[in-house]
């Protein structure tokens, strides 16, 4: 991939990101406008005409594909918006085509545990503490996985001998809860699952076949004999690779190798290589995949910027542990999206029960100090039994405090230490159920301490799981929850410091309504403050809203996602990847500097020039080629272009400076590149040297242009 390494570049992409409009500078000063505007100058300076549908656009979706500014004027903005907020009503065709390729992300985290295996159910398995399973490709996933787990094991010992010091070091840097995560399984429990095998149930009729001949080396002729193979073939195939020689031939082989091998493959069986290599990265990838996948081409756009909202409000980490990929699935898909619009009250309740927040917060491993199970194990260390002293992990105050202070009051909703461990001591007994096998919420009565606690101005009485759900209902009740969440609400869609009108209105909203999302965000969709001009494009996106809204734009077509992940770990905001249990934030400080600058329009460039592999534009890149028609305009100026490619990426236009420097810049890139080749056919009806290459320059520039980074 191409990157800004030249001089010119550099100028080019501070020309105009920076000097047109004043860049960022201009953000914070809009910023600062919508920060102390007044009451009165949000009523009086109001956005008019089609500039309210672009506003909409911007804030309540991931940005507008070519043609919602005309679908949203021809069925009314208030129309538009009332769709919605009733996701169910709209019509998700094409999303569900494409999240088809992802078949994994329909299972249950007993599914995928089994069938996709991660390190450390192969560590059971490795231990015998996990029966392998009989099917042959299943058991060609469970032993490729143990050979590599084994030889991984055997180079840190090798390793260790020669660095003893430098292994005891990282030996003492090592994750608790990841160590512990490794003896969670019952041993006595098999991994054999009721459910019908997602993956043989496609490979039933393909037979055992030939075992495969000795392939010391894989030449090009071996790979091919492989690839063309029928798809049940060819799986058979690679099952029947002892997990040397199948790591050996996926090593080997070239990308274009990569995708004939894959070609003409179902979805599920694509996965099924996919685990053959590694089961817990594939899980993870389509995790991710399938989240940019709905970001990008869900139609019920305000739903998905919901549960991106939520996600980051109940933050967990992907790499808490080996596990966490696994948890993560259903805690976004049967959690956070069908509440992303519902009543507060039960989110939070699905969030304390999912496993994922449970494991991420430690909460799973929270245990009474006058408990039933605390007891036991004191009275096995009494008799010597060592083994035992693992049980007692003790009182855990980690979600009862974030629960507190990230989820509903805040920092400054008046609660105190005390009230923070009488939560925890509430939450005891909440845990979930065989982490490396069912991975389900479960109430151990043994974990949970007994007696009446008080959180708060709320007195629990003993009576085990119902004292959380009576917690729970305290706070998601709070007038201190109800600003909290409203301001948080309107931070990400009105400013970076929304105005207190504002936030009490919404609150009151909020508390009338019994947490009702929808009604707030109705309350703030109709707020003079939302529709002050001082509001219009004046909030930076952060890299997740500017790479998607980039891909929107630009209609594109997307068969590979990686590079967009990608981008967005370049650019300081990998998907999951928020390591503390506040996420990321909203704020244009913390992403506004000149590394994040080149960073984006690295990624505009490339994107327009189809440097991305698997990604294709769904508009025309091509001078004065309508994207439509086909047609070619005889006149396929600079000028004429930036006007074509900026109503197609842009609605509502930049300023007359971005334009400008965009083509200052354009015309020196076309002098650097008037004597470069051109290894692309030239379309008819174009002007010479007016290079497709400089065509999607300008375009570029435009993605990276300072109307476009802002909502």
């Amino acid at each position: 991939m191409k990157t800004l390494e030249s001089p010119l570049a550099v100028l080019l992409c501070c020309a105009v990101s920076l000097t047109a409009s004043q860049g960022y500078a201009q953000v914070a000063q809009d910023s600062k406008v919508a920060r102390f505007a007044s009451r009165t100058e949000y009523k009086s300076a109001q956005i008019q005409g089609d500039q309210r549908i672009i506003h909409a656009l911007n804030r309540f979706t991931f940005g507008p594909r070519p043609g919602d500014l005309e679908a949203v004027r021809a069925m009314g903005l208030e129309k538009w918006f009332d769709q919605q907020l009733h996701p169910a009503s709209i019509d998700q065709t094409d999303l569900n085509a494409r999240l088809a390729q992802f078949p994994a992300m329909r299972w249950t985290a007993a599914q995928l545990l089994y069938y996709l295996p991660g390190n450390a159910v192969i560590r059971q398995a490795t231990n015998g503490r996990v029966n392998v399973p009989a099917d042959p490709v299943m058991h060609a996933i469970y032993e490729n996985q143990i050979a590599r787990i084994t030889e991984k094991k055997a180079n840190k010992a090798e390793k260790g001998q020669a660095a003893q010091p430098q292994a005891n070091m990282a030996m003492s840097a090592t994750s608790p809860a990841m160590n512990q995560n490794q003896d969670m399984a019952d041993s006595g429990n098999s991994m054999a699952a009721s459910a019908a095998n997602p993956i043989a149930g496609n490979q039933n009729d393909m037979g055992a076949g030939t075992p495969a001949p000795s392939m010391p080396q894989f030449s090009p002729a071996a790979i091919e004999n492989i690839v063309e193979l029928g798809p049940q073939q060819r799986i058979a195939r690679l099952a029947q690779m002892d997990p040397d020689l199948f790591e050996s031939f996926i090593k080997s082989l070239k990308p274009i190798q990569r995708q004939a091998l894959e070609a003409n493959l179902s979805p599920g069986q694509k996965q099924t290589i996919g685990a053959l290599e590694n089961p817990e990265r594939l899980v993870a990838e389509e995790l991710i995949a399938a989240r940019l996948t709905h970001d990008i081409y869900s139609n019920a756009q305000l739903q998905v910027v919901m549960t991106d909202f939520w996600l980051n409000h109940f933050n967990v980490y992907l790499r808490k542990n080996e596990q966490m990929p696994y948890l993560l699935v259903s805690y976004e898909r049967d959690t956070i999206r069908p509440r992303a619009l519902g009543k507060f009250e039960d989110l939070l309740e699905a969030v304390a029960h999912s496993p994922a927040m449970l494991v991420y917060l430690d909460n799973a491993q929270s245990i009474g100090p006058d408990s039933i199970a605390a007891q036991r194990a004191e009275q096995a260390k009494a008799r010597g039994l060592d083994a035992q002293k693992k049980v007692r992990e003790g009182l855990n105050e980690n979600y009862a405090r974030e629960l507190m202070e990230l989820h509903t009051v805040g920092v400054n909703g008046g609660y105190t230490q005390t009230d923070v461990v009488q939560a925890a001591r509430v939450l005891t007994g909440w845990t979930v159920d065989r982490p490396l096998n069912e991975a389900e919420f479960t109430f151990n009565p043994n974990r949970h301490e007994p007696g009446t606690k008080k959180v708060m101005d709320l007195k629990v009485k003993d009576s085990g799981e119902t004292e959380g759900r009576e917690l729970l209902h305290m706070l998601a009740m709070r007038p201190a929850t109800a600003q909290f969440i409203s301001r948080k609400l309107a931070i990400r869609f009105v400013a970076d410091d929304p105005p207190q009108s504002l936030v009490d209105r919404m609150a009151k909203t909020y508390l009338s309504s019994d947490g009702d999302v929808t009604a707030v965000l109705k309350t703030l969709f109709h707020s003079p403050e939302f529709w002050s001009t001082s509001t219009y494009r004046a909030k930076v996106k952060t890299p997740l809203e500017f790479v998607i809204s980039a891909a929107r734009a630009s209609n594109a077509n997307i068969d590979n996602l990686r590079p967009i992940e990608n981008n967005l770990r370049q650019m300081g905001m990998p998907t999951y990847g928020a390591i503390p249990p506040t996420g990321y934030k909203w704020d244009a400080a913390d992403w506004v500097s000149t590394g994040a600058l080149v960073d984006r329009m690295n990624f505009a460039l490339n994107l327009a020039a189809g440097r991305l592999p698997g990604i294709t534009m769904g508009w025309s890149p091509f001078p004065g080629q309508n994207a439509q028609t086909g047609e070619v305009s005889n006149d396929p100026s600079p000028e004429a272009e930036e006007t074509r490619l900026e109503s197609l990426l842009i609605p509502g236009g930049v300023s007359d400076t971005t334009r400008t420097a965009a083509l200052q810049q354009f015309a020196a890139q076309s002098a650097q590149n008037v004597a470069t080749p051109v290894s692309a056919p030239m379309r008819p009806n174009r002007a010479p040297n007016f290079l497709e290459r400089e065509d999607q320059v300008l375009a570029g520039l435009l993605i990276g242009s300072p109307e476009f980074q802002r909502r």
